[in-house]
């Protein structure tokens, strides 16, 4: 290899350097000043050491490793579980400002994406050369490491210093040090020439052995994740912002919490929640939702007052962003929240109302006996002085058996609607299939469904940003990664959140195969809108329903059925819910979208005549009750 150019050499190491530290998969968009990362990650893809992805849009191609490492298992090192790095390749110029979306959503949900970007040397920048720009920091904030490589020369040393750097990077992507993984970047430089000289010898260079020139690997293992710092506190008797866990003393069992599960809380919120006698919200993108006290459509029953009006404190996991009810319950006064946020990145408090931040949630309160023997003694805990209810819980599962009752005549398949799909698509799912669920209405029909018919699969969202870009290509790379004999993947999308990323459905033949049912509800247009406060003013007056259909509803019109047929994908239109379910009964294979069209008019009125069912429903159980 010392033949070969500079450029080609420094590209080959850097793979060596992925393949050591665990990176299993990388996705590659063509271009020709990464030609050199190219070379190498093809000669270790044909020799079977990691799986190459090669996408020509570099947005897909983002969203396909978001897809890839949220759905890999975990590495294991230490003893402890950290996600599966990502590599993305791009050439230089408008290919890295296509990245973004990912990046950001990669950033906001905690994704290690690995971004290799190659860029034009130094001293071609600021001089008009052709496809170059300010690449290196173009993500800002949005990355947990950045490096702006020089152009590899040939000197000594300059392969020590590049697996140093990209060591430092993949050690901060996985969170190794900081338990808050997420998004690097390495911008690499290339000189020409940027093709190898010589075949001989280049493919002995991409197996896993001692580094070159007798670098070592150094794999960083995880240290004990660091106490949040302590911050501002929101309140005079503010309780312990920062403290160590174990001096948070056991709530009382009886106390009139609740817990929140949002986007990431994972099994631990469930069972919080059932060890201490808790009702559990939870978003379907939780982990968490599932078993006795879970709140089916607990957006719904959080508008009966007589029910929400007891609640004294709230224990938040993971990140909640789908509901607007549980937004204005984190933020009343009268209520104490404690959020349990691991790692070293920012807590979620959007109504900057926590009293109480820890870093894990105490064992002690995982220990379902009563009278648990507290060693903290009587420390400020957030629900120090809080009368019990036995009753609590009992009220609440009640509320959500009046719920369920309500919403499954619903969705029952007699209308087809966006509930009603959801509906069917999870029933369809076993417990160990995946479910990926796009933002809008699709993952709000999916929260008011789940606990109607049995625990929900493991469901997947980018609820980062929640934005509907790159959906297909995040379904797409979860497939890919959770592949096994018996368990398929599913993704439940809106029409616009399938077009968006419709470019993402373009796979060449030689790409890994993937089974994936695409479940499309088409209502031609954005009825999320609908249910906002501009669907409420756009039924005021005919003008205002002019203006809120062309630039809220947004109708396409697109024919979906010759856009699959354009990349080569099985579509079939499905009339109705009960063809729905035989349509997922049946064997698939491949990539295949299932298309339901569902009418748009009168989905706003129509959630809020189940609004007003569910909440007096609940509110007759509550009666009944006392």
């Amino acid at each position: 290899m010392d033949a070969q150019p500079p450029a080609v050499r420094s590209a080959f190491a850097l793979v060596h350097r992925l393949l050591h530290e665990g990176v299993a998969d990388v996705v590659l968009a063509p271009g020709s000043r990464s030609a050199p990362l190219a070379y190498a990650l093809a000669a270790a893809s044909d020799l079977g050491h990691l799986t190459l992805h090669v996408r020509v849009d570099e947005r897909a191609a983002g969203f396909l490793a978001v897809g890839l490492s949220r759905g890999a298992s975990p590495v294991v090192r230490g003893g402890v579980a950290l996600p599966r790095p990502v590599a993305v390749v791009t050439t230089s110029g408008t290919a890295v400002a296509n990245l973004h979306p990912a990046v950001l959503e990669a950033h906001h949900a905690g994704v290690p994406l690995v971004l290799l970007t190659a860029d034009r040397p130094h001293e071609l920048r600021g001089t008009g050369a052709n496809q170059t720009t300010h690449q290196a920091g173009i993500f800002g904030a949005a990355v947990r490491f950045a490096a702006d490589v020089p152009a590899p020369d040939g000197r000594p040393g300059e392969e020590r210093d590049l697996l140093a750097v990209a060591t430092r990077a993949l050690a901060e992507a996985v969170g190794a040090r900081s338990g808050h993984p997420g998004p690097v970047h390495l911008d690499l430089a290339y000189r020409e020439p940027l093709v190898p000289g010589v075949a001989a010898g280049i493919d002995a260079l991409a197996t896993p052995g001692p580094d070159p020139r007798g670098v070592r690997s150094a794999v960083v293992l995880p240290s004990a994740v660091p106490p949040v710092p302590s911050g501002s506190e929101p309140h005079d008797d503010a309780a312990l912002l920062g403290a160590p866990v174990a001096a948070v003393a056991v709530p009382a069992p009886g106390a009139r919490t609740v817990v929140v599960a949002g986007d990431g809380a994972g099994r631990v919120a469930r069972d919080l929640a059932e060890a201490r006698g808790w009702p559990l919200l939870a978003e379907p993108s939780s982990g968490a939702a599932g078993g006795p006290n879970l709140v089916v459509a607990h957006a719904l029953v959080l508008g009966v007052d007589e029910l929400v009006d007891g609640v004294e404190h709230v224990v938040v996991l993971g990140r909640p962003t789908l509901s607007r009810p549980v937004q204005r319950l984190l933020g009343r006064p009268d209520v104490e929240v404690s959020v349990v946020a691991p790692g070293a990145g920012p807590w979620p408090d959007a109504a900057r109302n926590a009293s109480t931040v820890l870093t894990a949630v105490p064992e002690r309160w995982l220990d379902p006996r009563p009278g648990v023997p507290d060693p903290s003694g009587p420390a400020p805990g957030p629900t120090s002085g809080h009368a019990t209810d036995p009753g609590w819980l009992a009220r609440w599962r009640a509320a959500s058996a009046a719920a369920v009752k309500v919403v499954a005549g619903a969705t029952d398949g007699t209308l087809t609607d966006g509930p009603s799909v959801a509906r069917a698509v999870v029933g369809s799912c076993g417990p160990d299939d995946l479910l990926v669920v796009g933002s809008s209405n699709p993952v709000r029909d999916l929260a008011l469904v789940l606990g109607l018919d049995a625990d929900a699969p493991r469901v997947l969202a980018n609820r980062g940003l929640a934005g509907i870009d790159g959906t297909v290509s995040t379904a797409l790379g979860a497939a890919v990664a959770t592949a096994r004999p018996h368990r398929r993947t599913r993704a439940l999308l809106g029409d616009l959140t399938f077009l968006h990323d419709a470019g993402g459905l373009l796979r060449g033949p030689h790409e890994p195969h993937v089974d994936l049912q695409l479940v499309v509800v088409n209502d031609d247009g954005g009825s999320i809108f609908a249910g906002l406060e501009p669907g409420g003013l756009g039924e005021t007056s005919e003008a205002a329903g002019r203006t809120f259909e062309r630039v809220f509803a947004t109708p396409h019109g697109a024919n979906l059925a010759q856009l699959c047929a354009g990349y080569g994908v099985d579509h079939q239109l499905v009339q109705d819910v009960p063809s729905l379910r035989h349509a997922l009964a049946a064997p698939s294979h491949g990539v295949q979208v299932l298309e339901v069209r569902v009418p748009r008019a009168g989905r706003r009125q129509a959630g809020l005549r189940l609004g007003e069912r569910v909440r007096d429903a609940v509110r007759a159980t509550l009666v009944a009750d006392r």
